[in-house]
C-alpha cells in the first residue's frame, strides 16, 4: 500500500544502528516467540511483527510501529508483557521504550522540511512461520503507484469546464473547514480527474506537512486487500487506511462488483467521515450510474458532493496546448510557440480527451523537434494521419451533412441548394468547415459535394466560422456537439 505524507520518512535503518542482538537468538527474538505463542498469528502478524528494534540517540532501545494506532495498541495490550519479556531475556538490563516512526524520526533529528518531502511506501507486513520485522519504508515508490510530480495546480489549465472542480479541489486541498465530505470527481477518460486528485494531494502535503494523506488507485486499492486477506493482515490494512486525515482513491468505479472490497472501502469510508477526516474520489461517472455497485456505497458516494468535469472546450484545449508547448520547450530548448493554424487544427481535431489532445503534441514534439515551431499544417496533417487513422471512424461528407441537417432541424437537400437565407447559409458554412476539419477532402472537393460549389466558396465559408466561433459561445457549442457525434 502507497502512503503519502508530507513527512519524508529516511531510512533511518541505515541512518541509525539497530540493536546490536538480533540475531536468531537474540533478546527480541525471543521475545517475539513468546508473544506470537500467547497473542496467536493473527494479532501479532498484524501489531507486533510490523514493528522494529532500533536504537534511539542516547543508546536505549526503542520498538518503533509504522503507525500511532499500532503503537497505541502495543501500549495497551500487549507493553506490559513485552516489558516482562524484555526483562526476563536482556542480560545487559537495557531499558526499552516505544515509540511511533514519526516520533522516533523526530527523536533522531531525521525530519524533513516539508518542501522537500517525498512519499514513502509502507510495507504490509507478511505473516511467517518465524518472527519477521517488516521494515518501516522502502525509500520513494515507482512513480507508477503514487503522485506525478507532473500532476500538480500549477500545470493545471482551469476553465469553464473545470472551474466548479478545480474550485472544489482547492478548497480540500487548504484543509478549510466547512467542506463536503465525500468529494467525488466524475467525467470520461481524459477529463484531467487524476491530474485533479493529484494536485490536491500535493497541495495538502504542502498546507499541512505534519498531516497524513494517503492517495492510491482503486486497482492498488484491491489488490493490496485481496494481499492482506490472504495474508491473513486486514486489521493492519483497515489501520493504515484509517489513519488518514486525507484519503484519496481514483477511479472508485473499478471495485464496483467486486462484494468484499466494496464492503471493506464502505466501512472505510464510514469510519473515515464519522471521524472528521477527509475523504476524495474519482470516477468516471457519476454514483447513480454505477449500477453494479453496492447500494450502500452507492449512496455514500452520493452523501457528499459530487462534482463533474465536462469536455473541455476549445479556450480550454488551446490554453492546454499553449502550457505544454512551454513544458516542453523547457525541457528540450526550443522556441515555445507554434503556428495559429496548427493550433487551432489540434483543439478542433482532438476535442475529446485531454491525453489524446497531448499525444498528438508530443507525437510532433518528437518528430520535429526543435522545428516545432516552424511546422505547417500540411506537415501537421503528414505527421498525424497514420496515427489519427489507426482505429477511428471514418467520417464522410454526408456524415458530416447527415447530422448537421438533423442538429438544425432541415433536409439535407437544404445544404445543397441555392438557398442563402441565414438560417440555411450558417448551417452549411458550419457543416462546410466540419469537412475541412474532420476529412482529408480538398477545398475543391467538398465544394462539389455541396452542390458544386467553388473552392473559393467553402474557404470563405471556413474563414467565417473561424472567426464567429470566437465570440459566438452558441455556435462554438454546436459544432462541439456535432465533432464528437461524427466521431461516435
Amino acid at each position: 500500500m502507497t502512503i503519502k505524507g508530507g513527512m519524508a520518512s529516511q531510512d533511518f535503518s541505515a541512518a541509525i544502528p539497530a540493536v546490536a542482538c538480533e540475531p536468531a537468538g537474540g533478546v527480541w527474538h525471543k521475545v517475539c516467540v513468546a508473544l506470537k505463542r500467547e497473542l496467536g498469528d493473527a494479532s501479532f502478524g498484524s501489531w507486533i511483527a510490523p514493528a522494529l528494534l532500533r536504537e534511539g540517540p542516547s543508546g536505549d532501545v526503542v520498538l518503533v510501529t509504522p503507525t500511532g494506532i499500532a503503537r497505541d495498541w502495543i501500549r495497551r495490550s500487549a507493553w506490559r508483557r513485552i516489558g516482562e519479556l524484555w526483562t526476563a531475556n536482556d542480560p545487559m538490563a537495557r531499558r526499552i521504550d516505544l515509540k511511533s516512526r514519526l516520533e522516533f524520526e523526530a527523536s533522531a533529528g531525521a525530519y524533513v522540511d516539508a518542501a522537500k518531502a517525498e512519499p514513502i511506501e509502507i510495507v504490509l507486513p507478511v505473516s511467517t512461520d518465524a518472527p519477521s520485522v517488516a521494515p518501516v519504508s522502502t525509500g520513494k515508490p515507482s512513480r507508477t503507484q503514487g503522485l506525478q510530480e507532473r500532476f500538480t495546480f500549477e500545470t493545471f489549465v482551469p476553465g469553464p469546464a473545470n472551474e466548479f472542480a478545480h474550485a472544489v479541489a482547492r478548497r480540500v486541498s487548504s484543509w478549510a473547514d466547512g467542506h463536503f465530505n465525500p468529494v467525488l470527481f466524475h467525467g470520461p477518460y481524459g477529463f484531467g480527474k487524476t491530474h485533479l486528485l493529484n494536485a490536491l494531494a500535493w497541495e495538502a502535503m504542502r498546507q499541512a506537512p505534519t498531516k497524513r494523506v494517503v492517495y492510491l488507485t482503486a486497482e492498488r486499492f484491491l489488490s493490496t486487500f485481496v494481499r492482506a486477506v490472504m495474508d491473513r493482515q486486514t486489521a493492519a490494512f483497515k489501520e493504515e487506511l484509517r489513519a488518514a486525515d486525507l484519503l484519496i482513491i481514483d477511479d472508485v468505479h473499478f471495485i464496483a462488483g467486486k462484494q468484499s472490497t466494496q464492503e471493506e472501502l464502505f466501512h472505510t469510508l464510514t469510519a473515515l467521515v464519522e471521524e472528521g477526516r477527509r475523504v476524495v474520489f474519482s470516477s468516471d461517472r457519476p454514483p447513480s450510474a454505477m449500477t453494479e455497485m453496492d447500494a450502500h456505497l452507492r449512496s455514500h458516494l452520493s452523501a457528499g458532493l459530487v462534482c463533474g468535469l465536462e469536455p473541455a472546450d476549445r479556450s480550454l484545449r488551446l490554453g492546454i496546448l499553449e502550457r505544454k508547448i512551454q513544458t516542453l520547450s523547457g525541457a528540450q530548448g526550443f522556441e515555445p510557440t507554434m503556428r495559429p493554424e496548427v493550433l487551432q487544427f489540434l483543439a478542433d481535431r482532438f476535442t475529446d480527451s485531454v491525453r489524446e489532445l497531448e499525444g498528438a503534441l508530443n507525437t510532433l514534439s518528437a518528430r520535429a523537434g526543435e522545428g516545432l515551431s516552424r511546422l505547417t499544417l500540411d506537415e501537421v496533417h503528414a505527421i498525424l494521419r497514420p496515427h489519427l487513422r489507426s482505429g477511428e471512424k471514418r467520417i464522410t461528407i454526408d456524415d458530416i451533412q447527415k447530422a448537421t441537417a438533423d442538429h438544425y432541424g432541415m433536409k439535407q437537400a437544404d445544404l445543397l441548394s441555392e438557398r442563402r437565407n441565414r438560417a440555411i447559409a450558417r448551417p452549411r458554412q458550419a457543416a462546410m468547415w466540419l469537412a475541412k476539419q474532420l476529412t482529408t477532402r480538398s477545398l475543391p472537393d467538398i465544394g462539389r459535394r455541396f452542390g458544386g460549389r467553388d473552392h473559393t466558396t467553402v474557404l470563405h465559408a471556413v474563414r467565417r466560422i473561424e472567426a464567429l466561433r470566437v465570440d459566438d459561445s452558441a455556435l462554438n457549442h454546436d459544432l462541439e456537439v456535432l465533432a464528437r457525434k461524427l466521431r461516435g
